[in-house]
């Protein structure tokens, strides 16, 4: 099958014959791939950055975002059958450990990460886990909700965590209108009545927020903390969903929470620097957010289904990869890259 590689760091991946994934353990799950979205991270792993994280050995397959139809399974598994639609949870996890059975499956002890640490989905067909596959309404296409698997999970899991602290008539600012953002705006909506204004460089990324429930939109133009203090009174927002954390805008996601206000970290890249009386002396709370968890995962697609949660996708073909990474580099993507094998098909 083919398969998009990557074989060296800082150096672009490459679309190659491999051998196909198969069942060898009772609960496996072969997926025949209709989308495997284009991440950031993807961009991040062949920079390096996560080299020392994943200690993944190369060349290996990229892709964690990942949907399609059951291809084959083992022996265990009885509620899934050959041909349905399904998306994938990122991780594959053990089921045994605290984490797994307290629900909280992102911090499984035990888990491996496809795309990440071992092959991923940026191919024709992925092994993964039965634990990791979850069914798709009827009429949702794989490839139209491939992305959700990691940036809209991520989304929605930074926002359920932020909900209770949104609530009516305060302010939440979401820094950052592209492929994880997007997403995150339309939770916001769909799950709290909080005033949302949205940051972004790019005005025609702005002008579409709107329809997805931003209250207030303010470019990113080296002036706008200071206009997000002036629209919260000079106070800043009860909560900051940062989804870009890199390029300045972590210092900024800080500078815009109020006192008692809580900056959510989702975006990666760049560090943050906060003195600690800063954080003592108005108790502004830092939190990180990872992927969602299985139930999170299960939760979006109903908003999905719903249609409450819509995402913007421009698909390329498998062998399109470095085009599909040159355009989400340079910021030409709006929304999500979604890559679809040419046998896709369920």
């Amino acid at each position: 099958m083919k398969a998009v590689r990557l074989h060296q760091y800082d150096e672009r991946p490459v679309v190659e014959e491999v051998a196909e994934p198969e069942v060898t353990g009772a609960f496996d799950v072969v997926v025949r791939i209709g989308g495997a979205g284009l991440c950031r991270t993807d961009l991040h792993i062949v920079e390096g950055q996560w080299a020392a994280k994943s200690n993944v050995a190369l060349p290996y397959t990229l892709g964690h975002e990942n949907a399609g139809w059951v291809h084959a399974v083992g022996p265990a598994v009885q509620h899934l059958r050959p041909g349905e639609p399904v998306i994938l949870h990122p991780l594959v996890t053990c089921g045994f450990c605290h984490a797994c059975r307290a629900g909280d499956d992102v911090h499984c002890a035990d888990s491996l990460f496809p795309g990440i640490d071992i092959d991923g989905g940026m191919a024709e067909l992925v092994k993964t886990s039965a634990r990791s596959v979850v069914k798709l309404p009827a009429g949702v296409e794989p490839a139209s909700v491939a992305a959700l698997a990691d940036a809209g999970l991520t989304a929605y899991h930074a926002v359920k965590k932020a909900v209770p602290l949104a609530y009516p008539g305060s302010t939440c600012v979401v820094v950052g209108a592209g492929g994880l953002g997007h997403i995150g705006i339309q939770c916001l909506r769909a799950l709290s009545a909080t005033r949302i204004v949205v940051l972004d460089r790019n005005e025609e990324a702005l002008s579409l927020t709107r329809d997805w429930g931003a209250d207030e939109t303010v470019v990113v133009d080296g002036s706008h903390v200071e206009r997000v203090l002036e629209l919260t009174d000079g106070n800043g927002a009860e909560v900051v969903l940062d989804f870009v954390g890199e390029r300045g805008a972590e210092r900024d996601s800080w500078a815009m929470t109020r006192r008692a206000g809580s900056d959510f970290v989702i975006g990666y890249g760049g560090s943050v620097d906060v003195p600690t009386i800063d954080v003592i002396s108005t108790e502004r709370n830092l939190i990180g957010n990872l992927v969602g968890s299985y139930n999170d995962l299960v939760e979006l697609m109903v908003l999905a289904a719903d249609g409450r949660v819509e995402m913007l996708t421009q698909t390329y073909p498998l062998e399109a990869v470095n085009d599909a990474m040159d355009d989400l580099d340079a910021g030409r993507l709006r929304g999500r890259g979604i890559l679809v094998p040419t046998a896709s098909g369920g």
